[in-house]
């Protein structure tokens, strides 16, 4: 249809109209503006290819758009961009209706989960119903205004369905407000039904008007303030946990001053790893099942827990176990007040940077630091982590084939400041937490608020649109790769010089690992030929996964040794297209593999069986659940 205008109104399709008034929108920070909606992923079928699809052609330049191979894919690859943008900026994604939009609820819950924005437009069944049912409809016979969109309800901040064109304004203006709000942020779902996407609308010209949404600061409350200074100075053993909202916060410089000045030491969440870089000297690593000695023996004796945006997962708190202290206090800086509360907290709600700043100054007013004595302690005992991890990376004979560990070593002597690494699933989100050394505040990109396997290659993707500068690796082991290598062909076709490290392990490595540890033996974890007795414990299946990479249109460059890999990443590291490094791993010994975990994390063990793994298993998890406390 032919755009018309009168003085007031202009005449567009609903469809039309979503995608003018999107690329309009911004948001602004310290005096900073970026577009909000900056980009549109999309897979087209019959719900949204004459709606959307039409629009977007329309409206040309002025949406960028991009052709993705997997709905989940894609929202992923929003999340990423999402991220490296510090929440600024982020991309909508559009699908058909039935499975196009049912393949949008895992991308969803890991946007939500994790506090990061997303627009999904998914197509929906008609409003006007001139047939029922029509293709790809859910019928539910006690409800008929349901379709397959209100699965994305319940991992949503903001859901709508648009069942009328005038329905779009109010809704798009709280789909805005919703993305841009610190606290409230992830995704947000407009459901299109597809005669809706189509109908047209005079529409009022302040709707396409430029929008900016402030990204507010909020200042902590005074009083809230005043009882988290006397925590602070009562203290003795304090300790901080840096999470994700640190980095969505822009605050690690300001947390950074904050340690130099209070000497209070900084452990990390898998969110919040990077918050400060490995050569701090309050920097004392990855915190509570996958965390460092040093931080999790911090943790057991604080007397206070300082969080700074941080959501306190089992993972962190090592189900509830860590934090051992009798007289432990929690003191929660978080822009949201549900998090804010957790643990029995002081409550500090406000924008990390800000509070942070408000608090460190009256610290410093009172001439607050710890004393040297728990200074000297975690700084020797700093010290002595960096030499297990020297000992974990360390390859002594380059025509050895690597163990896991050795790969994230020859990695870290490669990489500078500017790389960007990219994990979310397996046994190396472990490894990356307990080891890697981050050199600046987004270099280090581990999903762990739903631990996706997939998320690694389109989120490669978003990073690297954000940030196309900076050589940006996906590091996947043979499962997470199997799961989602669909973009791959998105990379090639856009020309994005993402990186892929392909660790090919034969299974499922970390699940394996819990497998044994709770009794379950590893059953169904190795990709391996079934056997006469029917178990997967036959020869290694014979898939070449470099060579579906290579048919995907990634150059690939296959490492055996030590030596080998040094020189493929190093070839990947300057390429200018996408480029895979596929290395078969060796398993670790005791000596040669990553530490053990240092703290506790609950998955219940059968409390009745008959084998003696999983008996023997039960008694060390009744030994461990003894431990677990609730702070109220």
């Amino acid at each position: 249809m032919t755009e018309s205008r009168t003085a007031s109104t202009r005449r567009l399709t609903t469809a039309q109209a979503l995608i003018a008034f999107l690329a309009r929108q911004y948001t602004e920070r310290d005096g900073r503006r970026h577009r909000l909606i900056s980009a549109t992923w999309g897979i087209f079928g019959h719900g949204n290819v004459a709606g959307i699809g039409q629009a977007l052609v329309q409206a040309g330049s002025s949406m960028p758009f991009h052709q993705g191979r997997s709905e989940q894919a894609m929202v992923h690859a929003a999340v990423g961009y999402a991220r490296q943008s510090g929440r600024m900026s982020t991309h909508a994604v559009t699908t058909s209706i039935g499975p196009g939009a049912t393949n949008l609820v895992t991308g969803a819950a890991l946007a939500t989960v994790n506090h990061l924005p997303v627009l999904l437009l998914p197509g929906d069944t008609f409003a006007t119903r001139p047939a029922d049912p029509v293709l790809q409809q859910l019928e539910v016979p006690h409800e008929g205004d349901v379709s397959v969109n209100d699965c994305l309800r319940p991992v949503s901040r903001y859901f709508d369905r648009i069942t009328r064109p005038e329905a779009l304004i109010p809704a798009a203006l709280q789909a805005m407000c919703t993305l841009a709000d610190p606290a409230a942020t992830g995704a947000v779902t407009l459901a299109l039904p597809q005669d809706v996407q189509a109908e047209a609308y005079d529409w009022p010209e302040e709707f396409f008007a430029a929008r900016v949404w402030n990204v507010r600061r909020q200042a902590p409350d005074p009083d809230e303030l005043d009882r988290a200074v006397r925590a602070v100075r009562t203290s003795r053993r304090p300790l901080i946990v840096a999470g994700g909202g640190v980095r969505h916060s822009a605050a690690e410089e300001t947390l950074a001053a904050f340690a130099a000045a209070t000497r209070i030491p900084v452990a990390s969440t898998q969110a919040g790893k990077g918050s400060l870089r490995h050569d701090h000297p309050a920097d004392v690593g990855g915190i509570g099942h996958t965390g460092t000695a040093t931080a999790d023996a911090l943790a057991r004796e604080a007397d206070l827990v300082i969080g700074v945006g941080t959501r306190y997962t089992d993972f962190t708190t090592a189900s509830g176990t860590l934090f051992a202290d009798p007289a432990v206090r929690f003191l929660n800086l978080n822009v949201a007040g549900f998090d804010a509360h957790k643990l029995g907290a002081l409550p500090l709600v406000g924008d990390a940077r800000t509070s942070l700043a408000a608090l460190g100054e009256a610290l410093r007013a009172r001439g607050y630091r710890v004393e040297a004595g728990y200074e000297s302690e975690y700084t020797d005992a700093k010290s002595g982590w960096e030499r297990r991890v020297d000992a974990a990376y360390a390859t002594p004979d380059p025509d050895a084939r690597p163990t896991q560990t050795q790969v994230l070593g020859v990695l870290d002597e490669l990489v500078t400041e500017d790389d960007i690494l990219i994990n979310a699933a397996g046994s190396l989100p472990g490894d990356l937490h307990k080891l890697w050394r981050a050199r600046s505040p987004r270099q280090y990109h581990v999903e762990y608020g739903y631990s996706c396997m997939g998320y690694e290659i389109p989120a490669a993707l978003g990073v690297q649109l954000a940030a196309p500068d900076r050589p940006v690796w996906a590091l996947v082991g043979d499962g997470t790769y199997l799961m989602n290598p669909t973009e791959i062909v998105t990379a090639v076709q856009e020309g994005l010089p993402v990186k892929l490290v392909i660790l090919q392990n034969h299974g499922y490595a970390s699940i394996g690992g819990l497998s044994e540890s709770v009794g379950a033996e590893g059953f169904a974890t190795a990709y391996r030929h079934r056997t006469g007795e029917g178990a997967y414990t036959g020869a290694p299946l014979p898939v070449d996964l470099a060579a579906n990479a290579a048919s995907l249109g990634m150059r690939v460059l296959r490492a055996v040794t030590v030596g080998e890999l040094r020189s493929a990443l190093a070839e990947a590291r300057g390429a200018d297209r996408p480029t895979c490094v596929y290395v078969e791993t060796e398993t670790p010994d005791t000596v040669s593999g990553p530490p053990p975990a240092q703290a506790w994390w609950d998955v219940p063990v059968a409390e009745t069986a008959a084998r003696t793994s999983a008996v023997e298993a039960r008694k060390e998890y009744d030994r461990q659940i003894a431990a677990r406390r609730r702070h109220l």
